[in-house]
């Protein structure tokens, strides 16, 4: 799938035509099709095949025609001539995080920076701290943006999770293979994933190797053997196929699956119950009988270890809780009833309210939560309180529409510098649920972003604070936080935190998500999604909060409307 790479070119080309001053509605309009092309769970060119590109919200003609061209060039004569017209290496620049258009054309024309060599260059011997309105702080956070972008090269969890379902389908298609299974990161569900690892059982191993060098997404074929395969895939991650026997599939699984260090931790544990451990299986150390192997399971339980959850092998304590029998019953897919922040066309989403409803519906929600910028934030189309008013009215007018599913109104509001919120008391009392979120400020000390968290806290309409730490996967870490503190004001306010499920924020951390759940916090769980295809995106809020250790108890919306409603009392 493509989705990821025409999602980027449509990002660098509102980002080139900011660059070159364009009208800001044209620069949104590229910045909006990238967002709905990167939450599409369909192949953007199965769409492009079928004609059926300017379905996708917001694509019109133009667009779609660029969208075409790229797909079957592998080009865009659009951008690459918008590219002639900007004298900097925009591909590397545009990912420093903080390094907007207007900083890097200033740093062009003064300092004639052109790449991310320059810049770190210039940052280092001191130049860019000369240059009027930027000064010591602004490149001190270059340095530190572009020691961020260098090593961000990891992919987003939900594109390595879409890649490896192809893979998968595929490998199973061909036949060769009666059981194919995901492994390493992407099944402990890291936020960011390095490549892809898959294990096989398989009769005919040579040709499911040759299925396998020869597939269409392969690149490059780095190695081909009997029973392992790696390849660069078009997408530039690699992915390495291995065949196992069933018998020792489990002890494998268990291998590949890792972490490392809670492999070595495992194998520890069997060297001390004279057992050694190992991918083909767990066995007996002087007679090197095989006492374990078929399932994890097995493994663990030989070990005397409870079974343990992929998404907590990190060791974090889970061996321990294993070995005493006190691991927690994690929260399950199956019991979020609710997705509690989401986007329509009446601020800065793509999709109508009745289409989000539906969409959430058929995923299996009770209810949902339509929480559209409310405000004076501009850049989003912020609603005011008439066009809140207008709003409940439509929400009110759908729900006698559709059955089997309620929708509430919500609102994500603004915090602003000095903690006050960006709407007035009365109109937030009268919503059914008020996320509090920052914006802005990003670079102001943690004492001051601390101070502001919990000033907004305090307001007794605000009971959700959303994507709490404010990162950006792969873009920007999150802001100074004194979490400590956070978690203190939520206790004593009664105030919920919010696990954001978008793959570019999954924003709590697992460690936070955990100090939380000891605090007797309460989390929320929000796709944040802007289109319909969007609302997929809530099981990695779920696989999250398993990485946190939650359980259903910690999750608001795991529970019925009425009793979310009277928790947020």
């Amino acid at each position: 799938m493509k989705n990821q790479e025409v999602a980027s070119l449509l990002r660098n080309i509102a980002f080139l035509l900011e660059l070159q001053e364009e009208l800001i509605f044209k620069i949104r309009a590229y910045e909006r099709v990238a967002l709905a092309i990167e939450e599409l769970q369909e192949d953007i060119e199965e769409i492009s095949k079928g004609g059926k590109l300017q379905e996708i919200p917001g694509v019109g003609k133009a667009i779609a025609e660029k969208i075409t061209e790229f797909l079957s060039t592998g080009h865009s004569r659009y951008y690459e001539k918008l590219k002639k017209k900007v004298p900097v290496d925009i591909d590397s620049l545009h990912h420093v995080p903080g390094l907007g258009p207007k900083t890097i054309m200033k740093l062009y024309k003064e300092l004639k920076v052109k790449n991310i060599d320059d810049l770190q260059k210039a940052a280092t011997q001191g130049k860019i701290r000369n240059i009027k309105s930027l000064g010591e702080k602004v490149e001190q956070n270059i340095l530190k943006g572009i020691k961020f972008a260098k090593k961000a090269k990891r992919f987003l969890l939900y594109k390595g999770d879409e890649i490896a379902a192809h893979l998968k389908k595929e490998l199973l298609d061909s036949g060769f293979a009666s059981h194919i299974e995901v492994v390493g990161s992407l099944r402990r569900k890291k936020e960011t994933i390095g490549d892809i690892d898959i294990l096989a059982i398989s009769k005919k191993p040579n040709e499911l190797m040759d299925h396998f060098s020869k597939m269409k997404s392969a690149k490059q074929v780095l190695s081909k053997g009997d029973t392992k395969s790696s390849l660069i895939l078009e997408e530039g991650i690699q992915a390495d196929l291995r065949v196992f026997s069933p018998e020792c599939y489990g002890a494998a699984m268990l291998y590949f699956t890792g972490s490392k260090q809670h492999n070595i931790e495992l194998r520890n544990i069997a060297i001390s119950k004279s057992m050694k451990l190992s991918e083909y299986g767990l066995f007996a150390r002087k007679t090197n009988k095989l006492l374990a192997g078929k399932t994890e399971q097995e493994c663990y339980r030989k070990l005397g270890l409870n079974y343990i959850e992929p998404e907590l092998r990190e060791t974090e304590g889970e061996i321990e809780a294993a070995g005493d029998h006190t691991l927690p019953k994690l929260i399950s897919y199956g019991d979020v009833k609710s997705d509690l922040q989401m986007h329509t066309a009446w601020s800065d989403g793509t999709n109508s309210i009745k289409e989000m409803a539906l969409e959430a519906k058929r995923l299996g929600h009770e209810y949902i939560c339509i929480t559209d910028h409310a405000g004076t934030f501009k850049i989003a189309n912020a609603l005011d309180p008439k066009r809140l008013q207008k709003q409940r009215n439509e929400i009110e007018k759908i729900n006698k529409e559709i059955s089997g599913i309620t929708i509430l109104q919500g609102a994500e509001v603004n915090i602003r510098d000095n903690g006050e919120m960006d709407l007035d008391g009365k109109t937030m009392k009268d919503l059914d649920v008020v996320l509090g979120s920052i914006h802005s400020g990003f670079k102001n000390p943690k004492e001051k972003i601390t101070k502001r968290i919990i000033k907004a806290m305090e307001n007794e309409h605000v009971d959700i604070i959303a994507h709490p730490t404010g990162r950006l996967l792969n873009e920007r870490e999150g802001y100074g936080l004194d979490f400590d503190m956070v978690l203190d004001a939520a206790k004593r306010t009664k105030t919920v935190l919010e696990i954001n499920a978008h793959p570019s924020r999954m924003d709590l951390a697992p460690s936070y998500i955990r100090a939380a759940i000891k605090k007797g916090v309460m989390l929320s769980i929000g796709t944040d999604s802007h289109d319909a295809s969007g609302l997929g995106f809530f099981k990695y809020g779920v696989s999250q909060a398993r990485r946190g250790w939650a359980q259903k108890k910690d999750v608001i919306n795991a529970f019925s409307l009425s009793e979310m409603k009277r928790k947020l009392k």
